[in-house]
């Protein structure tokens, strides 16, 4: 072959290569984007799927800033799914179950919807009648979150924002809220910021139900919440404003008990927030464990309380491919502040001022014994 020829091609073959490498992505390929479906609204919804470097999974999309889904390798790199979630966008709008979002302005019940701050009254919906649930009647899990990947090859992260205006759902103060998922090796992060302009009460917490199994009943796990005292509640699930010990009740988890033990002694199932054992900085709150596979999760935080939710609520109606989510078949252990507190001064305050910056971690360890 002559020596122009064999340049020509060599030529060639340089141009195709660049623009090969001009129309696609540098960087890490550890985080993948697509549509995930269209609201009602009209609203696109994307979804982000981060994969870590042990090869666990999290799917999170801009609705609701949820984790649809949170795959977890067994030992011979299977991957299970430990969450409970939909398969398409219309069930989220459908469902308001709460799976997997975030939760604000804030989580959990208000007294009756209603609150005073600074020698003003304040009035919520009622969307858990008599009592404000979660954030109202669309609360951040009802709105399309802004989306920043955080690239890295080993720690990949979504970056989520959201301006929650003031008056929103009736709350004083427009609110610049952060929200930033990283898989870090066998553990996901969740890490909380907001700013205001106006005091505020705010509660931010992650609402995903759990099933280590990925499938059946969670009556069987084993767990652990590393707590001396809970808050007990009334008959609308509001706490009295006591603290009272767990220790000789069916509350007290200090040591590993299946959920089902018990369960029967509770009114209505597990749905209460329990006291956390002090101490400073992020530190061990949970652990769960499914005694079948062996898979276990660790929860740590900087929050002072812990919501143990038992599913009590799964009627069967919400279903993912041929998973039926029946009455405990998923739980939730969600990090915040105590219930109420904006109405119980005995409560660690929940109030954000100008100037301030609201800042919380939790963190979910997964393994195998």
């Amino acid at each position: 072959m002559k020596k122009n020829a064999l340049f020509t091609i060599l030529a060639g073959a340089l141009l195709i290569f660049a623009g090969i490498s001009s129309c696609c992505p540098s960087g890490p390929q550890n985080i993948q984007k697509e549509v995930f479906g269209t609201l009602s609204t009209g609203e696109q919804v994307d979804l982000y799927t981060l994969t870590g470097n042990t090869g666990m999974k999290v799917k999170i999309m801009t609705y609701g800033g949820a984790i649809v889904s949170l795959e977890v390798p067994n030992s011979d790199g299977t991957l299970t799914d430990v969450t409970l979630g939909f398969d398409n966008l219309a069930d989220y709008e459908k469902h308001r179950v709460f799976f997997g979002a975030l939760i604000g302005r804030f989580g959990n019940r208000i007294a009756n919807g209603v609150f005073s701050l600074d020698d003003e009254t304040y009035t919520l919906a009622r969307n858990n009648y008599p009592n404000h649930l979660h954030g109202g009647v669309k609360g951040y899990d009802r709105v399309v979150w802004t989306a920043e990947p955080v690239e890295s090859e080993t720690e990949p992260g979504l970056k989520l924002s959201y301006l929650s205006k003031d008056g929103e759902e009736g709350y004083p103060g427009n609110l610049n809220v952060v929200v930033t998922y990283t898989l870090k090796g066998d553990e996901l992060h969740i890490d909380y910021e907001a700013v205001t302009d106006k005091a505020t009460p705010i509660n931010l917490t992650n609402h995903s139900f759990y099933n280590l199994a990925g499938e059946g009943s969670i009556l069987d796990h084993e767990l652990i919440i590393n707590a001396p005292g809970y808050t007990p509640i009334d008959s609308t699930l509001i706490p009295t404003g006591e603290v009272v010990a767990v220790a000789g009740t069916p509350f007290d988890f200090n040591e590993a008990y299946t959920i089902g033990a018990r369960i029967d002694s509770v009114e209505g199932g597990y749905d209460h927030n329990y006291v956390l054992a002090e101490g400073e900085g992020v530190r061990f709150a949970s652990k769960l464990k499914d005694p079948k596979s062996g898979r276990f999760m660790e929860i740590y935080t900087t929050e002072p309380g812990l919501q143990f939710y038992s599913g009590n609520f799964l009627d069967g109606s919400q279903q993912r491919g041929e998973r039926v989510f029946t009455i405990h078949t998923g739980l939730c252990l969600e990090t915040q502040h105590f219930p109420d507190s904006p109405n119980q001064p005995n409560f660690p305050s929940t109030i954000l001022r100008p100037g301030e910056k609201y800042q919380t971690s939790t963190f979910m360890k997964f393994g195998k014994e």
